[in-house]
C-alpha cells in the first residue's frame, strides 16, 4: 500500500497543448515528455457496493503490463486529494479476487460476494507525462505531471477525458499547490475533485456524483481559529464540486449553490475582526468579490426570468474558460493551507483567534445584532439592503455553527434571517414597491419577536 497525493484540474485541449511549453515546465522538466496508452477497467457490483463503501477497483493495461488496483477515497478539496491505494501485477487481464483480502479489503464489505463483481464503465487515455523537480528551500521537490485525454465510456454513454494530473513524489503536498497556482496564471485550469471512476459512476447514474462533503464537526470549546479554518475548507471545497456539476448538467440551483458558497465564504471572513488583519484577507476578499459581483445579479435576475437561466451555462462555460476561477481556487487552497490569516497579527488578534468558539461566536452575533439596527429598518424598509454584509454574516455563521450556542429558537431565527435576506436583495420596482416594503417590515417585526435574536441582542 502507498499514499497518493495529487492535484486534478481539468483544461481544454488548447490549454493543455499550451502547458507542454510553459515555460515553468519546461525548465524543470527532467525527464521529457513521453507518451503511453492507459486502458482501465472498473469493476462493481450491480448494486454499486464498492462505490458505496467509497472504494474503486480497477485493471490497468499499460503496455505489456497489468495492473489491479484497489483504491480507497481519502481527503479530497479543490482538487488536492490523498487516498490510499493499493496495486498487484498480474499476468493476465483478469480480475483476481484473491488479491482483495482482509489486509485491504473495507470491513463493511466483509460479507460481500466478490464474485458479484462484474465489469462497469472503461477509462482510456493516452497519457502524456514528465518528472517536474526542482528545490525549494533546501528541499527537492519531484512531481509526476501528466496530461491525459482520452474518454470515459461507460454502456452507450461517454465524456471526454481532459486533464492535468500533478502527483507529489517527493516533497511537502504544497509544492503542488505552488506549482498549479503557478501554472493558473496565465492558463485556465479548474481544480476538479471527481476522479475518473467517479465520472463512470456519474455516467451510469446522474445523481451518484456527492455534491456535500462530509459536514464541518464543530464543538464550542474548539478555537475560533480551527472553526474558521474547517468551514472554509469545506465551503471552497463544495463551491468547486459545484462548479464541476453545473459544468456537467447546467441544472439552475447548482448555480445558485455555488454563489452562496462564495457569498458565505466572504461573509466569514470578513467576521474576523482583527483575528484576521485585512492586509491578509485583501486578496481573497478582492477575488469572492469580483466572483459575486458578476454572478450574484445574474442568478438574482435569473431566479425570475428563464431566458437568463437558460444562457447561464454557456456564460459559466467562458467563465471557466478564464484563468479566474482557477487561480482563485489554488491561491485560497494555498492561503488556507498557511494559514495566513494568522500570520500579522499580534495582541488581541491572538487571543480572538485561538478564542473558544461559542464564547467568540456569541460575542461576535451580538454585536452584529446590535449593529443591524431593525427598529430603525422597520422605519426605513427602503433602505434595508444596505445591512446585507451583516446578515450575511449573522446569516452564514448561524448556518454552520448554531449547534454550539446556547439559544431557543436558533433554527426558526435562521429561516426567519434567509426571509429577510431574500427581501433585502429584491429591488424596488414601482410596481410592487408598496407590497415589497410592507413584507421588510413584517419580517424586521418577526426577527424583533425572536427569543434567540432577543438573546443575541443582550449577548
Amino acid at each position: 500500500m502507498h499514499t497518493e497525493t495529487e492535484l486534478k484540474l481539468r483544461a481544454s485541449r488548447e490549454t493543455l497543448a499550451a502547458l507542454r511549453e510553459h515555460p515553468l515546465l519546461k525548465k524543470r522538466n527532467k525527464s521529457g515528455w513521453q507518451t503511453r496508452e492507459l486502458l482501465n477497467q472498473y469493476f462493481d457490483t450491480p448494486e454499486r457496493d464498492l462505490s458505496a463503501a467509497r472504494v474503486a477497483l480497477r485493471l490497468r493495461r499499460d503496455g505489456e503490463v497489468i495492473i489491479q488496483t484497489l483504491k480507497c477515497r481519502g481527503q479530497s478539496v479543490a482538487g488536492l486529494s490523498e487516498r490510499n491505494e493499493f496495486e498487484w501485477h498480474l499476468d493476465k487481464v483478469k480480475l483476481d479476487l484473491k488479491k482483495l483480502d482482509g489486509t485491504c479489503w473495507p470491513e463493511q464489505l466483509a460479507g460481500l460476494d466478490k464474485k458479484a463483481i462484474k465489469p462497469l464503465f472503461t477509462t482510456d487515455f493516452t497519457r502524456e507525462y514528465a518528472e517536474i523537480a526542482w528545490g525549494r528551500g533546501k528541499a527537492k521537490v519531484v512531481i509526476e505531471a501528466a496530461i491525459d485525454q482520452g474518454f470515459v465510456i461507460a454502456g452507450k454513454r461517454k465524456e471526454e477525458i481532459c486533464e492535468l494530473e500533478l502527483e507529489l513524489r517527493e516533497g511537502a503536498p504544497e509544492a503542488l499547490l505552488e506549482l498549479a497556482a503557478e501554472l493558473s496564471a496565465s492558463l485556465a485550469l479548474m481544480p476538479c475533485d471527481i476522479s475518473k471512476a467517479e465520472r463512470g459512476y456519474r455516467l451510469l447514474d446522474p445523481d451518484s456524483y456527492e455534491l456535500g462533503l462530509p459536514v464541518t464537526e464543530l464543538h464550542a470549546e474548539m478555537p475560533m481559529d480551527d472553526a474558521y479554518a474547517a468551514l472554509a475548507w469545506q465551503l471552497l471545497g463544495s463551491s468547486q464540486r459545484l462548479a464541476e456539476q453545473y459544468r456537467h448538467n447546467g441544472h439552475w440551483r447548482l448555480l445558485q449553490d455555488w454563489v452562496r458558497c462564495l457569498a458565505e465564504l466572504r461573509a466569514l471572513t470578513a467576521s474576523l475582526g482583527q483575528a484576521a488583519p485585512r492586509p491578509t484577507t485583501r486578496a481573497l476578499r478582492a477575488s469572492l468579490d469580483a466572483l459575486l459581483e458578476d454572478w450574484r445579479p445574474l442568478v438574482l435576475a435569473g431566479n425570475d426570468d428563464e431566458d437568463i437561466r437558460r444562457a447561464a451555462p454557456e456564460q459559466f462555460a467562458e467563465e471557466l474558460e478564464d484563468p479566474r476561477w482557477g487561480q482563485f481556487s489554488l491561491e485560497t487552497a494555498r492561503w488556507l493551507t498557511a494559514r495566513a490569516w494568522t500570520v500579522e497579527r499580534k495582541g488581541r488578534g491572538e487571543r480572538q483567534g485561538k478564542a473558544q468558539l461559542a464564547s467568540w461566536l456569541q460575542h461576535l452575533l451580538g454585536e452584529e445584532a446590535r449593529a443591524l439596527k431593525l427598529p430603525l429598518y422597520v422605519q426605513r424598509p427602503e433602505d434595508l439592503a444596505e445591512q446585507l454584509p451583516r446578515i450575511e454574516t449573522v446569516q452564514s455563521w448561524l448556518h454552520h455553527a448554531r449547534q454550539v450556542l446556547d439559544l431557543p429558537q436558533q433554527d426558526r431565527l435562521y429561516g426567519e434571517l434567509n426571509k429577510l435576506h431574500e427581501l433585502a436583495e429584491l429591488p424596488l420596482l414601482e410596481e410592487d414597491k408598496g407590497e415589497l416594503l410592507e413584507a421588510r417590515i413584517e419580517q424586521a417585526r418577526a426577527i424583533e419577536q425572536n427569543r434567540a435574536w432577543k438573546h443575541l441582542l443582550k449577548a
